[in-house]
Parts: structure tokens; C-alpha cells; sequence
């Protein structure tokens, strides 16, 4: 979906090696392990950060993660002088938010 290469690592840990471009671009490459407990509750509150990732086109990627299963959790708002966001639920229910920069929302 955002053209980011996912590879399994070897070892006893479920962990996923996250490439999000090539070694020229910018872009932050991460890891992905399976959760540690229970799936959180859609009234509970958020406890950690939420990974955002930036997109060139804010809309285009909502409807992007819809297709995919995904859900819009929070609907698109701007942020004064930086962009506007969203946070989505993946299919497995992990919290993540997609920002579109741009510095004229007012």
C-alpha cells in the first residue's frame, strides 16, 4: 500500500524488517512485531505513540486503506501550518495515523 518492502526475519521472534525506500530517499525503515497481549478495546485510551506515517495525498490513502480492510477511526483534520491527519485501525486492529504535510492549513 505505501510501497514499502516487508520481510520475515529469521529467529524465534515474529519480526518483520521494514524498508519504506531506497537508501537515498527519506523515510524511516522500522520493524513490525506480533502484539504482546490483549487487542485493545475501541473505548480504550491510547497509551503509547501512534506511528504516523506522511503521504502526498491524504485522501487518496484513506480510500487506499479502506480497500485494504482497514478503518478511519478519526477522520481527516488539519493541523494550523503543518497538514492535515487521520488515524486509521489496521485489520489486525493496531492504531496508526496518515498525515498529508502542508504548511497553508489554516
Amino acid at each position: 500500500m505505501f510501497g514499502w518492502k516487508i520481510e520475515r526475519s529469521e529467529g524465534s521472534v515474529e519480526y518483520w524488517s521494514v524498508i519504506t525506500g531506497k537508501g537515498d530517499e527519506p523515510g524511516i525503515d522500522g520493524g513490525i512485531m506480533k502484539r504482546q497481549g490483549k487487542e485493545p478495546k475501541a473505548d480504550t485510551p491510547i497509551s503509547t505513540y501512534i506511528c504516523t506515517i506522511g503521504v502526498p495525498n491524504l485522501d487518496e490513502y484513506l480510500n487506499r486503506i479502506q480497500k485494504h480492510g482497514g478503518k478511519i477511526t478519526m477522520e481527516k483534520k488539519p493541523i494550523r501550518g503543518v497538514g492535515w491527519y487521520a488515524y486509521c485501525l489496521d485489520t489486525e486492529k493496531n492504531i496508526f495515523g496518515v498525515m498529508q504535510p502542508d504548511a497553508s492549513v489554516r
